[in-house]
């Protein structure tokens, strides 16, 4: 799918294509504009003129030389422009046809009004002004010109009219004659300015059409960026979401306007408790905490950033996947540590293999007293542990040789269940298997997982039963709410770990406990990794600790491996 931002024309046409002809039509949108405010106008102006001849003194102001018929062809105007309303809005008869009506309608109705209240020295000619100069804009120069010369002529026709029934003078010619000029001056006037507007309009146009593509490519750039970016207002609202932290957040559609609360509610948390440790301050904040994303093995630092200089105001909110840094760094160490395990294993290895062995032989003498059998134990136990110990680390150097298949998860974990008990001597009711019943499907090197879980099982086994023989772990798979990732989970009934180790236990040679070399959970998460999967730490509903493999989409792995070909 083409995801390239969707550029608007740029090349709107030109005012200057035709200068003869007028706005009906180089824009008719704006023509049928300016038609509706002369119905408005109409409606505006018979009014005015109906009340002025209804409660004015004798004589009336206007109307007085026949007042019937002003007041029918005031009423006739209110009735044309209240109707004319509801034709332009429906835009018929036609453009060329409504102006035509127009402008007809209103020379006969206002020489008729002119008329009935004494001819030119009314004033009432000079509405003609307002319909002339719409005119003068709309068409074309010549046909502004006719109309202003047929309401010149309905003018001077008016005014010989009430000198033949002696109502006005043969000196009313003249000022009859200057309003005819008046209009002819106004029609060629509204060339230059139809210009103007045609000019006006067009750059409008232009202008639109920048500000358009300047938005759609500004929120192509948002949207795919590799920051993640989430914009809340003061009421923690969402404003603006990019597509990478829609991602993180488990959001597959637009939220704009929807509460942080509902979308996620842990972040909401977190800004809430950043707002409150802020309250009257201005600086960037880094993040205060890490929550899991959407897809359940994804930690999210987040970083707040004030849009003004509220704090309670907008607040801009950068998502980091912490994964993303840690894979960086550990293809680094990655390289440092495959360099150092060849030293290891020529150095070290054959060095206390010789020890190991001396102290058994030495350990097998008949002169040794029960103190000296003590201490040869003691030095064989421990170089058991340094040849685990290196042994560890030339695993984790290999990490590189991953040979994923696709495995169905509850038929491989009850094999596991069996060979795990079988090779340890346990009781199978030691150890239950918890599932939805869904055949789940993953891709992973198999003897990676099960020494990850080996490990997970062996320590849940060993620190995880305070009551030893009487406590059993369960071994639960499922798939994660968002995203449907599935996942494989190690539940103990112990104490759990101590907040303090929390960020220290998948740290190599950390161990809470004396006898352990501190690199079990360091390499199940390695290996866990180098499989696309992650390893988590949280703690049981009611107790006890949980380790969780999350495991990468198997269709996600197929459409890399299509893409690769």
């Amino acid at each position: 799918m083409d995801s390239s931002p969707s550029v608007v024309d740029t090349a709107p046409a030109s005012p200057l294509r035709d200068m003869q002809q007028g706005l009906i039509q180089d824009d008719p949108d704006l023509t049928w504009r300016i038609l509706r405010l002369l119905n408005i106008y109409r409606v505006f102006i018979s009014l005015l003129l109906l009340t002025l001849h209804l409660f004015s003194a004798v004589p009336q102001m206007v109307g007085a030389q026949h007042p019937r018929l002003f007041v029918a062809a005031a009423l006739a105007l209110l009735t044309f422009g209240a109707l004319n309303m509801i034709a332009v809005n429906r835009r018929w008869p036609g453009l060329q046809g409504q102006l035509t009506l127009q402008l007809v309608v209103d020379i006969a109705v206002v020489v008729t009004m002119m008329h009935a209240s004494g001819g030119i020295r009314s004033g009432l000619g000079s509405l003609l002004v307002i319909t002339v100069g719409a005119c003068s804009l709309l068409l074309p120069r010549r046909a502004g010109a006719l109309a202003a010369a047929i309401a010149a002529l309905a003018i001077l026709g008016e005014q010989g009219l009430s000198q033949l029934q002696g109502v006005t003078s043969g000196a009313d010619y003249i000022p009859a004659g200057v309003l005819g000029a008046i209009l002819f001056a106004i029609a060629l006037a509204g060339y230059p300015i139809a210009k103007r507007i045609r000019e006006t309009e067009a750059l409008a146009e232009q202008r639109g059409v920048d500000l358009a593509n300047l938005a759609a490519l500004n929120d192509y750039i948002i949207q795919n960026l590799r920051e993640s970016i989430v914009v809340v207002d003061g009421a923690d609202r969402i404003r603006l979401i990019n597509g990478s932290a829609a991602r993180h957040l488990g959001v597959y559609q637009d939220n704009t306007g929807t509460p942080l609360a509902i979308v996620s509610p842990r972040l909401y948390e977190l800004v809430a408790a950043w707002r409150r440790r802020h309250a009257g301050g201005t600086q960037t904040e880094s993040a205060i905490a890490a929550f899991t994303g959407a897809d359940g093995s994804s930690v999210i630092n987040p970083y707040f950033a004030p849009i003004d200089t509220r704090q309670q105001g907008a607040l801009l909110i950068f998502l980091e996947d912490a994964s993303l840094l840690a894979e960086k760094a550990q293809q680094t160490k990655l390289a440092a540590l495959g360099r150092l395990s060849a030293s290891i294993a020529h150095e070290i290895r054959n060095p206390v293999g010789a020890m190991s062995h001396a102290g058994q032989l030495l350990g097998e003498s008949p002169t040794l007293s029960e103190s000296a059998k003590r201490l040869t134990e003691i030095i064989h136990d421990n170089a058991d542990r340094v040849s685990t110990i290196i042994e560890n680390v030339l695993q984790l150097s290999r990490r590189d040789n991953t040979r994923p298949e696709r495995l169905l998860l509850d038929e491989w974990l009850r094999d596991f269940v069996v060979d795990f008990c079988s090779s340890g001597q346990l009781p199978a009711e030691r150890i239950k298997i918890s599932s939805d019943g869904e055949e789940i499907e993953v891709r992973i090197d198999p003897s990676h997982l099960e020494q990850i879980m080996s490990n997970l099982c062996e320590n849940a086994l060993k620190y995880g039963c305070p009551n030893g023989a009487a406590d059993s772990i369960e071994l639960r798979t499922g798939r994660m709410p968002r995203g449907g990732r599935p996942f494989l989970e190690v539940a103990d009934q112990g104490h759990g770990i101590d907040d303090a180790d929390l960020d220290r236990i998948f740290e190599p040679f950390f161990t809470g406990r004396g006898d352990g070399t501190g690199l079990g959970l360091f390499i199940s998460r390695e290996l866990a990794e180098c499989n696309h999967a992650r390893l988590l730490y949280h703690r049981g509903k009611i107790g006890g600790s949980v380790f969780r493999i999350v495991f990468s989409d198997p269709q996600r792995w197929q459409n890399q491996a299509a893409r690769a070909m």
